[in-house]
């Protein structure tokens, strides 16, 4: 009975297709393999985010009232609460991370050329929302350095011509941050955002598995590969296993703080920054002149980021000629410039 259940069971979920395509799918082999395995890590660092948030939802209720005095519930009275939320916030930053090395590393191997153009932008779009979910989660413990935080975020985002005072509007629910901004937040944070990242992902993954992955093999040249299955699966469940270990460390050793609970009618304090994924950009606007020309500083700094960033995400339709010495010496050079960028602004814009 057993046996005739288990083949029902196979015959109408179709796992013989499912052999079949493990059977015949393979992984290029090069030098630059391993930075394959970050796109599972983002993966994997999503659904543990998906997961602990769903037990932080247990308690958590996105109040003025009741915010922090929930998050604060779930530190000091939920049975391993503090450790809980401390992986949340530690797998947010660190899916960030991840999401970024994977993005650069598609870049320098140049996985985005043809036919793999929607790959790129739909991971894009992804890297996006990750951003997005950081900005929405570090309002929700309703504490002084993210109120203040998110105030200077949603101004910067009021910077944007045209467009910027409804989208400042927009994400604060009225004018100033209040409970409203909490709560459209909040909505954001657990039930938008996860929603359209899961279809995109969906997306995505769907065009990885009808494309396949890049090789660096020019063409016309044999291309050296493993089998996805169990090779490559073994590869990445060890990846995940170290970046479980590197998770599991840094929320036991360094629990994540709450602070004090914000006062909308307080003077912000001194040293607000960002997120460190934002850092770059809030300290390059403060460098910024006032004035530049007849216009506002810092409206001028907009515009140069925004159009950087759709210069980035359209790389596929503008490097579209065969690989040539020099031009691959200029798009490395634009992206390790890129990287030095982001990292020696971070660093000046979380010392000053």
């Amino acid at each position: 009975m057993l046996r005739r259940a288990l083949n029902w069971l196979a015959d109408r979920a179709g796992v013989d297709s499912i052999r079949s395509f493990l059977a015949h799918k393979t992984v290029p082999i090069h030098s630059a393999t391993i930075w394959y395995y970050f796109g599972g890590i983002t993966l994997f660092l999503f659904v543990i985010q998906v997961l602990t948030g769903m037990l932080l939802l247990l308690y958590y209720r996105p109040t003025p009232n009741e915010a922090f005095e929930t998050v604060q519930f779930i530190i000091t009275r939920v049975q391993f609460g503090w450790l809980v939320r401390s992986v949340h916030s530690w797998s947010g930053n660190l899916m960030v991370l991840s999401a970024m090395i994977h993005m650069f590393s598609v870049f320098f191997l140049r996985s985005y050329r043809q036919p793999r153009e929607l790959i790129w932008l739909s991971g894009m779009v992804l890297l996006f929302l990750t951003l997005m979910f950081g900005f929405s989660g570090y309002l929700l413990p309703w504490n002084t350095l993210a109120f203040f935080a998110t105030k200077v975020g949603t101004d910067m985002a009021g910077l944007v011509p045209v467009a910027g005072s409804f989208l400042r509007r927009f994400l604060r629910g009225g004018d100033e941050v209040t409970g409203a901004t909490l709560t459209r937040f909040f909505g954001f944070h657990v039930a938008v955002l996860p929603g359209l990242t899961t279809l995109l992902l969906l997306f995505h993954l769907a065009l990885v598995q009808k494309w396949g992955m890049s090789s660096r093999q020019r063409s016309g040249e044999p291309v050296s590969t493993m089998p996805f299955f169990p090779n490559f699966v073994l590869r990445e469940l060890i990846a995940w296993y170290g970046a479980l270990g590197v998770l599991g460390t840094l929320a036991a050793l360094f629990p994540w703080e709450l602070g004090t609970k914000a006062d909308p009618f307080a003077s912000a304090p001194a040293g607000i920054r960002p997120e460190w994924y934002f850092l770059a950009v809030f300290y390059t606007l403060k460098l910024i002149p006032s004035k530049v020309l007849f216009m506002d500083g810092e409206v001028v700094g907009i515009v140069v980021f925004g159009l950087a960033a759709a210069g980035w995400m359209l790389i596929p339709f503008w490097d579209r000629q065969p690989e040539e010495a020099e031009q691959h010496r200029l798009l490395t050079g634009v992206g390790a410039f890129v990287i030095a960028y982001l990292v020696v602004f971070s660093v000046l814009g979380y010392w000053r």
